[in-house]
């Protein structure tokens, strides 16, 4: 039975072979650790997941999509259908003994982030593989003095090492988008940054990038700037310097010096 994509639920299916193959390859688990793939749709990675003989779960908010993947369910594989979002993910897996945890997903890019900061939850979490759109993968890996630089990459930062994979062509989808995708990889930082004040912190990157045609300076007249100055004099930034040019380090040196 074909199932024809939903506009209403962003679903674009993934139809290539060696791309699905090498989505699949991105990642290296065995017995102990657990996928989570969010919006297995027809099972066109599914089907290769399964063979990775590690433990699965899959959260698919469309239930026509039953009939197809109630194929691949069996004592290691479990397909769960309500919308990750708004599931208790914890809840859900309490029963499962597992070592680490890998998220697999081809998600629409207006729940990107959303589906990022809610995964991020799972104290297990080893890293996330994410199909999206190639505009928005090459904003969350991103590096300083780029345009596409912003809060969420340096926010992202300081949980996960994040890499661009590869490009994923429109036409390898069904329907055919209106523009390519890309395969991003965030792995869990082992040791997260030495930081005197996470609130302090955030806040700073926030306040930074709130209007970004406007210089550091400028977005933050309520902090100390003669303390922001000097660190970037040490690292040969000038008074003009916007928060695109700031890396997570810097602004981590600065958020522990006003702290």
């Amino acid at each position: 039975m074909e199932i024809k994509a939903k506009k209403s639920l962003g679903q674009n299916f993934l139809k290539d072979e060696n791309i699905l193959k090498k989505i699949c390859e991105s990642i290296t688990t065995n017995k102990q650790d657990l996928i989570i793939e969010i919006g297995p749709g027809t099972g066109a990675l599914t089907k290769h997941l399964v063979n990775k003989n590690s433990k699965l779960v899959c959260y698919e908010i469309d239930t026509r999509m039953e009939s197809i993947l109630k194929k691949y369910e069996n004592k290691e594989t479990r397909i769960i259908y309500k919308d990750i979002l708004e599931s208790n993910i914890i809840e859900d897996i309490k029963e499962i003994e597992y070592e680490k945890i890998y998220i697999i997903a081809n998600i629409p890019y207006y729940i990107t982030t959303p589906i990022i900061k809610k995964v991020m939850e799972l104290a297990k979490l080893e890293s996330m593989t994410l199909l999206v759109q190639k505009e928005v993968a090459e904003r969350l890996a991103s590096k300083p003095k780029n345009k596409s630089y912003g809060s969420l990459t340096v926010y992202l930062n300081y949980y996960f090492e994040i890499e661009y994979l590869f490009t994923v062509k429109n036409n390898c989808f069904d329907p055919i988008p209106k523009v390519d995708s890309a395969v991003i990889n965030f792995k869990r930082r082992n040791t997260k940054p030495k930081v005197k004040d996470e609130k302090v912190l955030f806040k700073l990157i926030e306040d930074a990038f709130k209007l970004k045609r406007k210089t550091l300076k400028n977005n933050l007249k309520e902090y100390d700037w003669a303390k922001i100055y000097e660190i970037l004099q040490q690292n040969n930034l000038t008074e003009s310097a916007r928060a695109e040019e700031i890396s997570l380090e810097i602004f981590i040196d600065i958020a522990n010096n006003i702290s």
